[in-house]
């Protein structure tokens, strides 16, 4: 007979650890808390939007690619992708726009018209960060981060010396570029790993080729085209995916995983996989003695930010958007330090505003728009329907102002989503969105640790461990658990 896996949690972690373990030949049955799979990718729809309800931006296609070719699939299989161009467009002031156009030769052109010169350094910039691409995402990102040994290669320490782990991001981008605009545009995809520039290894250099050389891109019908891929081919491979399943208890018996308690069943297991929120899993769900850290080490942890999230629907047009648009019209700086530094609701936040309604008519009814809006924010605020509207109209001031034109009167639905709702629906530690900051004293060993160490036939899977947040590490890291399953448990 087959061992029998349950999977905590039908996450892109969750799925992609499922639908492995189901194509090597266990019996897998994922137990999702919420009333669809995806987690925080999840979807809803209203007065005939459809709203992505996490993730947007749709970055390192190989990733994916190599996700299904595992198992003998094409994304194409699945859902149509679009590569936007521009990529993006960054905001400095109703008069100071500048549109990200795909393409590396396109990229130099606008930087050197912008600082003479600096063409050929992001030319430079961008074969550097390639090495570290390949290296990051195609070896370190695969280690399963359970002992040193794993990276005492001299292959892998000859690598580690060209990563820049130990420059921060912010020298390392200064080699290269002056002029404060690119600057900005070299360290945005920074804000989201949860440290500044300052504090963040150069290595992440690897977020700036994966988003300008291979691309931003979009899947027609919005990112829940993705989960529902997943859903299929694990469905195909016969994995049972269980609904408005929330997990009450993991018993343990003879330091094992016996059985997992849900609010409505029992489930006799021989592996248990937490794709669920690590610290729920290890604080809520398990007894004392068989947690696999303390409450002074959780409290220790740094955390990725949180946000706070706006989904809209606008019953007309608004011309003068793109895709995807970054506000860069406030202090870079001083939104940072309110996130990471000084938490706190920020003063004069940056923000992000996503109209996929642009690429995919599909999303909005005809001649409407679909609004995605987010503000990056410290983890662990207190929200409330007061705060959530004292941003809303900060930043809808500042959205009208650029597109020349009302939005507000012409809003037929919107809904608000931040920390409290993050906890609500996930069980996020202190409401983050994204999981552990990108620290250098928070990568590989020193994330938590994927098998417990109390509990023989205890993993966890997901942006709280190896090998960090986001959506392709937390498809690797779904790939990567499976794999150390498989060999313990043959």
């Amino acid at each position: 007979m087959p061992q029998r896996v349950l999977v905590i949690g039908a996450g892109f972690a969750g799925l992609a650890a499922a639908t492995s373990l189901a194509d090597k030949g266990y019996d897998v049955t994922v137990l999702e808390k919420n009333e669809m799979p995806g987690g925080r990718a999840r979807v809803f729809q209203a007065k005939g939007f459809t709203f992505d309800m996490g993730p947007s931006w749709y970055w390192m296609p190989d990733v994916f690619d190599t996700y299904f070719s595992r198992f003998g699939k094409k994304t194409s299989d699945y859902y149509k992708l679009v590569r936007l161009d521009p990529s993006y467009s960054v905001i400095f002031s109703s008069t100071e726009v500048i549109d990200l156009p795909a393409g590396i030769p396109n990229l130099e052109k606008l930087f050197d018209q912008i600082e003479p010169g600096s063409g050929a350094k992001l030319h430079q910039f961008l074969k550097q960060a390639s090495y570290k691409y390949e290296v990051g995402m195609n070896k370190f990102v695969w280690k399963p981060s359970r002992s040193i040994t794993e990276f005492l290669s001299l292959k892998l320490l000859y690598d580690v010396t060209r990563l820049d782990v130990f420059q921060s991001f912010a020298t390392h981008a200064r080699k290269f570029f002056k002029h404060p605009r690119l600057l900005e545009i070299i360290e945005f995809p920074i804000l989201f790993l949860g440290a500044t520039p300052e504090n963040t290894p150069a290595m992440y250099s690897l977020m700036n080729y994966a988003e300008m050389a291979l691309g931003t891109w979009y899947p027609m019908g919005g990112m829940y085209e993705i989960v529902k891929a997943m859903v299929s081919l694990a469905e195909e491979k016969g994995v049972k995916l269980l609904l408005n399943q929330p997990v009450k208890s993991i018993e343990i018996a003879t330091k094992n995983a016996k059985r997992v308690i849900t609010e409505n069943g029992i489930f006799e297991t021989d592996v248990v996989i937490a794709g669920a929120d690590y610290h729920h899993v290890d604080t809520q769900l398990l007894e004392e003695p068989y947690r696999n850290y303390d409450d002074a080490y959780w409290q220790k942890r740094i955390m990725a930010p949180s946000s706070l999230l706006f989904y809209i629907g606008v019953n007309k047009r608004i011309p003068r958007l793109q895709h995807h648009n970054l506000f860069f019209d406030e202090d870079f700086k001083l939104h940072a330090k309110e996130i990471y530094e000084t938490p706190r609701w920020p003063s004069k936040p940056l923000f992000y505003a996503s109209a996929p309604s642009k690429t995919d008519p599909g999303v909005a009814p005809e001649g409407c728009e679909n609004l995605f809006l987010l503000i990056p924010v410290a983890p662990d605020l207190t929200d409330n329907t007061e705060t959530r509207e004292h941003y809303f109209n900060m930043i809808m001031d500042r959205l009208e102002a650029y597109v020349g034109e009302e939005i507000r009167s012409h809003i037929v639905f919107k809904r608000s989503y931040a920390h409290s709702d993050f906890k609500n629906d996930y069980h996020a530690f202190r409401g983050n969105a994204y999981g552990l900051a990108n620290t250098l004293r928070q990568t590989a060993i020193l994330k938590p640790s994927l098998k417990n160490k109390q509990v023989n036939n205890l993993f966890y899977t997901g942006q709280l461990t190896v090998p960090g947040p986001g959506v392709p590490p937390s498809l690797i890291s779904g790939l990567v658990v499976a794999d150390e399953v498989a060999k313990e448990f043959v």
